[in-house]
């Protein structure tokens, strides 16, 4: 496996290829667990080369107390990488992902101001020009990310999309733990009282996913049943709501279908996040 420090490693290893060479990224920014472990394995087959980054992003932490407290576990990352059989591992430092005098970011749009964009201001602007970087530097085909992150999924395929971007972003299913808690890098962060009392979130969802089964069709109503969750927990909601899943914004009306319940919460300072599509079986 190789380990690339700098742009440059990046494009000596990268002028290897040969034009038919399928080269797949997975971008992540460490801190590796079970649900990364199934992005790497989705793009085995389907790639000559995969792929790694492993960057904590300082544009996408609105408060640098934040982002001194995210998990540091390059060690244990790169000896799962490798057991994964991934080809290379690029590692590059701020001062060689934003040189000195980078000025420029991407705007996300009216989309970057909801929900997560709204709990953490500038978070997507700093997400979507890494990912940006990443695209121009690394010249990927095909892009893995995570369907638990479902706000930041749908502004990546919004830029590329709108920037003509010469790649496929392949989405993979959120990966949980036997009681329904996503598998997230934040969950590290929580004491064995705030893990259990994290499951509010997942609660929260499938209260909503179940009220949806059975016949309700108003989006208010259905974020009430997930708000109702939240009523004497110790997380604190931050939002709990029903998007159109085409635009995501909030639904109105069943004319919107397909929709998805997002949530976000905070325990012990820790952010978390989850969502659910909500269909009929």
């Amino acid at each position: 496996m190789k380990i690339l420090h700098s742009h440059a490693q990046l494009q000596q290893w990268r002028s290897g290829f040969t034009v038919a060479s399928t080269l797949g990224l997975v971008p992540t920014m460490g801190a590796l667990h079970k649900a990364h472990a199934t992005l790497f394995v989705t793009a085995r087959p389907l790639c000559d080369q995969v792929l790694a980054s492993v960057f904590i992003n300082p544009l996408q932490f609105e408060r640098p107390d934040d982002l001194k407290a995210y998990p540091r576990t390059l060690a244990q990352d790169l000896e799962m990488l490798e057991s994964l059989h991934v080809d290379a591992v690029y590692l590059p430092t701020p001062e060689d992902m934003y040189p000195e005098g980078f000025v420029t970011g991407v705007v996300p749009g009216p989309c970057g101001d909801r929900f997560e964009g709204a709990a953490r201001p500038g978070h997507f602007a700093g997400m979507l020009t890494v990912v940006l970087k990443l695209f121009q530097r690394c010249q990927p085909h095909i892009a893995f990310f995570g369907q638990k992150d479902a706000q930041q999924l749908f502004l990546v395929r919004r830029m590329v999309e709108d920037f003509d971007l010469p790649l496929t972003i392949q989405e993979c299913p959120t990966l949980r733990e036997d009681d329904g808690l996503a598998f997230s890098s934040r969950n590290a962060r929580l004491s064995s009282a705030a893990r259990k009392q994290a499951l509010v979130l997942h609660q929260s969802l499938t209260a909503a996913a179940d009220a949806f089964q059975a016949g309700e069709r108003n989006p208010r109503r259905l974020e009430a049943w997930m708000q109702a969750c939240f009523e004497g927990s110790p997380a604190e909601l931050v939002y709990a709501a029903v998007v159109d899943d085409r635009r995501f914004e909030s639904a109105s009306t069943s004319a919107t279908l397909p929709w998805r319940a997002v949530v976000g919460a905070r325990l012990e300072g820790v952010h978390l996040l989850d969502n659910l599509p909500l269909r009929t079986v």
